[in-house]
């Protein structure tokens, strides 16, 4: 998906037992990030505090992130919607957790690897597409604060002008 582009819409099941519909959360959030993730990706692991973080200090400012994970569970069964559940409770997550079973919308998305975010605007427009930041290993470390510096700029209703780094981790895995 190349920015400036509409994100495809799509209803995917939630961890919590809800369908999110992300045309519904269009109508709701100023800025939507979608993450594409999974449970077993040591990069999800390292940097899930810093997306439990973004949520904490963005939602007051009408921004939600959706995690979603497309990986195939049959190879990867420690990716099962069932794991999910237990994931998502065990790491306290405060946004929603989605299965794309049939990896429709990472294809549609374009999604590369896990953590991917891809911030939207309010009409559904990709804005930005890269890393959460520039060090995964250590937060403290941390130079450059490349998706929380998009989402400040969708808020503003201004592009992201630097060069997108793309996101580092894990590559999603395809069913074949």
């Amino acid at each position: 998906m190349e920015i400036n582009a509409y994100a495809p819409d799509f209803e995917l099941p939630s961890t919590t037992g809800d369908v999110v519909h992300l045309g519904r959360c269009l109508e709701t959030y100023s800025a939507i990030v979608v993450v594409f993730m999974c449970n077993h990706c040591p990069y999800v692991k390292a940097y899930l505090e810093r997306l439990i973080a973004v949520q904490n200090d963005y939602q007051a400012k009408g921004v939600t992130l959706i995690g979603v994970n497309a990986n195939d569970e049959q190879k990867y069964p420690e990716d099962s919607f069932d794991k999910m559940k237990t994931y998502a409770q065990g790491w306290g997550l405060n946004f929603p957790y989605l299965r794309d079973r049939t990896q429709d919308v990472a294809h549609a998305f374009g999604a590369i690897c896990t953590p991917e975010p891809f911030v939207l605007d309010r009409q559904g427009i990709l804005r930005y597409r890269g890393q959460i930041d520039d060090n995964y290993r250590d937060a403290s470390a941390v130079t450059r604060q490349d998706l929380r510096e998009a989402i400040d700029l969708v808020l503003k209703g201004k592009p992201y002008t630097k060069e997108m780094e793309p996101a580092l981790g894990c590559s999603v895995k395809w069913i074949s």
